[in-house]
């Protein structure tokens, strides 16, 4: 599966690696975040390096959907139901200062966009309360939304019974804007290395990111890797990892104006595509949903095939170009963790948590780790820095955290227990699919994925959960803290560094 934004896939700009090297700040991850960060420090006269395992925009970035709002669906009306309405402006400022970082820096790199309305709506009236909620939240943050009347609502092909929108927000096409970091990166005499696996960071006197190919240093250490690579802090119980689907389809007649996205299930995000914000020559809309827990679902194809279906009823005739999905950390309160990791000796800094709403999102914490490493003084910082810098904990949010640690600790359990129920050998798999069996009390995870039948260990790297299959992407996922792997057992994305141990072929037939 390829997103949209990569149907042209170009070669990564890359530096010569040299093991060793120094610099003032290495950043692990070349996504929005790892890059936007990579930029603002090089404008500072900063030497700064970007390693990733991957290419430009390997991951998340490139799976977003290009919405760029400070709308977001439910998110505001949802903070503020446990936390002050302080947090919730500090939020709406941090991804306003984030969202006009990005444009203009879009505007001088020219990387087209289109400003649309967008809407938070209701598919129902059961969904109205929702709506509502989300609009009053977000006025008392300062946004000018509105709240629509039933004569005010946009001509959709699909079921709207209530809506609030937002106007002057904006579609981009995320690979062009990363793309383009990565030459401002290079053009300011910064070092990028693709294809250059982290597998761990230090912060003691001699601090360094230890990787593959061997270490590097430098006074700064950025970790903008979805979820950080090291296990201080436990963000990876922090956060959860969440799992959504993208399908992107020629339809026939005009598109939509604006973007949208539902209060109520089925959860439905919307996006038109024009030649000025993507190719639009290629597709002309992005419906996105059907979410889930990482290694927690029941059928990851079923959820994309559902998108497709649900696209074509509403939208007669239309033809599917691309389908695809993406991975993203949620905090428990939905405020994105950004800043120095505990026991780092403040030589190392992350960012995660950002819920599904990275491009405003990630440059906002880009600004925030400028602003600490270059020791902007905080009485010069904005105010939403320090507000969100000093984390408010309630109830609701402990709540939360420990509802999902149950969740976790059912998924480790009922995998083991499963894994228990069969036993190797077993079958050749049909093509594109995997099984967990057991063999002498350890599960192994056995597929077929191209012709070629491979047996690794279904133990996850990380803590040890027993992995998942999952039929769209054809990976092994972890249902406990969101590690992926390939089917040969190479680790993808998530806390675990280490790659699945390879099994003879005799652990499946």
């Amino acid at each position: 599966m390829n997103p949209l934004w990569k149907i042209a896939p170009t070669a990564s700009p890359g530096s010569p690696f040299e093991p060793g090297a120094r610099h003032d700040v290495i950043i692990v991850g070349a996504g929005l975040t790892g890059l936007s960060t990579a930029v603002m420090l090089a404008r500072e006269g900063l030497d700064v390096a970007v390693i990733d395992a991957g290419g430009v925009g390997e991951l998340t970035t490139g799976a977003n959907t290009g919405k760029v709002t400070l709308l977001q669906g439910q998110t505001l009306a949802k903070i503020r139901r446990s936390h002050p309405i302080s947090l919730v402006r500090a939020y709406v400022d941090a991804n306003r200062a984030g969202m006009q970082w990005l444009t203009a820096f879009a505007d001088g790199a020219g990387v087209a966009y289109t400003r649309r309305t967008d809407h938070t709506y209701a598919q129902s009236p059961g969904g109205l309360d929702a709506v509502r909620a989300q609009h009053f939240a977000a006025r008392e943050a300062g946004l000018a939304t509105r709240l629509l009347a039933p004569a005010d609502l946009p001509a959709t092909p699909f079921p709207i019974v209530g809506a609030v929108a937002l106007e002057d927000q904006v579609t981009i096409d995320p690979m062009l804007v990363t793309q383009a970091l990565a030459r401002e990166l290079l053009a300011a005499g910064g070092t990028l290395h693709t294809g250059i696996r982290a597998t761990g960071a230090n912060g003691r006197t001699d601090s360094r990111v230890e990787t593959a190919a061997g270490p590097l240093f430098a006074r700064h250490i950025v970790l903008a890797t979805g979820t950080p690579i090291i296990d201080r802090g436990l963000y990876f119980a922090k956060t959860r990892g969440l799992r959504s689907y993208c399908v992107a389809l020629r339809v026939p007649g005009d598109a939509l104006d604006g973007t949208f996205i539902s209060v109520d299930d089925p959860n439905r995000s919307i996006r038109p595509v024009s030649p000025a914000d993507g190719p639009g020559e290629t597709a002309q809309l992005v419906v996105g949903g059907n979410g889930h827990p990482v290694g927690r679902s029941d059928g990851e194809t079923a959820a994309i095939e559902d998108l497709v279906a649900w696209t074509r009823q509403h939208f007669p005739g239309a033809e599917e170009t691309h389908r695809w999905s993406a991975q993203d950390y949620e905090s428990h309160n939905l405020i994105p963790f950004v800043g120095a990791m505990p026991r780092g000796l403040g030589r190392i800094r992350f960012a995660t948590g950002y819920a599904k709403w990275g491009l405003s999102n990630a440059p906002a914490a880009a600004l925030r780790l400028t602003a600490e490493i270059v020791g902007t003084d905080r009485h010069d910082r904005p105010r939403w820095m320090t507000s969100i810098g000093t984390r408010l904990t309630v109830p609701a949010d402990i709540v939360r955290g420990a509802a999902e640690s149950g969740r976790v600790a059912a998924a480790a359990a009922s995998g083991w227990s499963r894994a228990e129920t069969r036993a190797v050998p077993v079958p050749r798999p049909a093509e594109g699919t995997g099984v967990v069996a057991n063999r002498a009390g350890h599960p192994v995870a056995v597929s077929t994925v191209g012709g070629v039948t491979r047996a690794v260990s279904a133990v996850c790297t990380h803590l040890g959960g027993v992995l998942d299959w999952n039929d769209a992407e054809c990976t092994w996922d972890c249902p406990l803290h969101a590690s992926r792997f390939a089917p040969d057992g190479t680790r993808i994305e998530g806390p675990a560094l280490r790659d699945l141990p390879g099994l003879p072929r005799s652990s499946g037939r």
